[in-house]
């Protein structure tokens, strides 16, 4: 499974991809479509339509996936346009990626998305929701997992936050590794926020 696949404008340099089933796009920006990015037959879901958001609920090998509709910004897309929320369901774990939220979620979009085990938010502002309202939205979704997204690293020329601001407060784990492996076994009791190294 790859999601959100990005560009090498962000400045992050990654190799072709092999052994990729399916790609998830949540918003048709180019550093989130890369989808070149994988290679060999695969299928392709993108969240959104010509018009509107298509309504993704389906299975593929053992991970069931389905999407939920939000925006890009906090003014209904006006600004940045529309953006897609993808569940995923594999091993008894339920993992979400909020791709570019860019506003708190209602509470038909909390209960639509339902119980949350790992959660992949960004936090960076600017063109997303910022460490504030990241930290209001984990509070809606209650995970047991966090794994923030889109901020400033010495790579990334983005004019977002770093990650300091959101892990205030927070316990945070540091795996030193770009992989992070989890399983129903091993869910914490407690919530935590695993920053994972970006190369």
């Amino acid at each position: 499974m790859l999601i959100d696949p990005t560009s090498p404008s962000t400045g992050y340099s990654i190799s072709p991809i092999n052994g990729v089933d399916v790609i998830t796009v949540g918003h048709e920006h180019g550093d989130h479509n890369n989808v070149s990015l994988a290679t060999g037959t695969l299928l392709i879901l993108r969240g959104l339509s010509a018009s509107g958001w298509n309504d993704i609920y389906m299975t593929v090998k053992d991970i069931s996936i389905r999407s939920v509709a939000t925006y890009h910004d906090s003014e209904q897309g006006a600004k940045r346009g529309r953006n897609t929320v993808f569940i995923f369901q594999v091993d008894s774990l339920r993992v979400v990626h909020l791709s570019d939220l860019g506003h708190m979620l209602t509470p038909e979009q909390v209960q639509s998305i339902g119980a949350v085990d790992v959660l992949m938010i960004p936090v960076g502002g600017n063109f997303t929701i910022d460490a504030s309202q990241a930290t209001q939205v984990v509070q809606q979704l209650s995970p047991k997992i966090v794994i923030p997204m889109h901020y400033k690293t010495p790579i990334s020329s983005s004019p977002i936050a770093p990650v300091n601001d959101f892990l205030t407060g927070k316990k945070v784990r540091r795996p030193n590794s770009n992989i992070f492996r989890v399983s129903r076994a091993t869910l914490p009791t407690e919530a935590i926020v695993v920053v994972l190294n970006y190369q």
